[in-house]
């Protein structure tokens, strides 16, 4: 079980007796959570700074068949994740969420199957490309990209995922993500976690978002914080892809205080497009700053092929029943690792 000092205690506490529940042999590195260096606050980035290149506890880790993944940010996008997955370990991110939202998220018997599909197309595709009627039109060149479907489990030795499940990606290679994207009123901002109140189009060219701009004051929050970092690869372009978990919901952040949950939820929302800015480590990005930016109402093809049309799964990418099904349309306006 890894954790720091500032994870949520009943998270660890769970985690630590569901796996000895199972038999396992189990043990905790706990790390000090380090001073933030500034300028600003960092929330819910994926990039857990907790192991700060520690060898000895990197080593236990390495030393480990499965890490539960308790640090407050997760280790999808830290430095160290490399070498643990290296070492044959397996990784389950279980960040640092509301407990009602484990109570809330069932498991999904046919999220595999869905989840390994949305895998293959991403994979055998070779140009994705995402449009809105808000204005959104980007292109992503998928060759070379490094792509992902998380089911919430993990897939066999060196594997990670991050639950809940339910969530389809590529990290792009260099140069390879360019056109508008615009965050409409109820899209979802997992690092403030808030939703949208007022437009904001972000102009990407090869990868690079070179302007961010909108007439309210979500543009300019978005724009200040990504400049307080200093820093070229703040403004790269990360992950992209759809979600498709019919328990996740979109609509929840007004029902939590801010410290209470870290939007996980929110970015394997059913028929959600995100993009994400910040590490990329196909790219041989890293930084500090991390977007994930979940967007309702956006039309996703594959090589032209329809895989999510104004917001809704298509074809056999949809479940049987969705909790979602009616509320991400017009009206509302507003592990990676390959899948088991």
């Amino acid at each position: 079980m890894l954790s720091e000092s500032a994870s949520r205690a009943d998270i660890v506490e769970s985690a630590l007796l569901a796996a000895q529940s199972l038999g396992a042999q189990t043990f905790q590195v706990v790390m000090p959570t380090p001073a933030n260096p500034g300028p600003v606050a960092l929330r819910s980035t994926g990039t857990s700074l907790a192991l700060q290149q520690n060898s000895a506890a990197v080593a236990a880790l390495c030393r480990a068949d499965f890490v539960v993944d308790c640090t407050v940010e997760g280790l999808l996008h830290s430095r160290e994740l490399g070498q643990i997955l290296a070492s044959g370990t397996r990784v389950l991110m279980i960040s640092n969420e509301h407990p009602e939202v484990f109570e809330r998220m069932h498991h999904d018997p046919d999220m595999v199957r869905r989840v390994d599909l949305g895998y293959q197309m991403i994979s055998a595709a070779s140009t994705m490309r995402v449009t809105s009627e808000a204005g959104t039109d980007l292109t992503v060149r998928l060759d070379g990209s490094f792509r992902a479907g998380s089911t919430g489990v993990t897939s066999g030795p060196g594997s990670i995922a991050h639950w809940p499940g339910g969530l389809v990606l590529a990290f792009p290679a260099r140069n390879s993500v360019n056109g508008m994207i615009v965050l409409a009123p109820g899209d979802l901002n997992c690092t403030f976690k808030t939703h949208v109140r007022t437009p904001i189009r972000l102009t990407v060219r090869d990868d690079y978002v070179v302007d961010v701009s909108g007439d309210g004051f979500d543009a300019r929050q978005l724009a200040s914080y990504m400049a307080a970092f200093n820093d070229r690869e703040a403004y790269a372009s990360s992950h992209l892809g759809w979600g498709m978990n019919p328990g996740a919901r979109w609509d929840y952040f007004d029902l939590y205080d801010k410290s209470q949950h870290n939007a996980v939820e929110a970015r394997a929302v059913e028929g959600n497009f995100m993009y994400s800015t910040g590490a990329n480590e196909t790219a041989g990005r890293f930084t500090r700053c991390h977007f994930d930016l979940p967007m309702l109402d956006c039309s996703v093809e594959l090589d032209g092929v329809s895989i999510v049309s104004d917001g809704v799964l298509q074809g056999d990418l949809a479940p049987t029943c969705s909790a979602n099904a009616g509320v991400l349309g017009p009206t509302t306006a507003a592990d990676e690792g390959p899948a088991s």
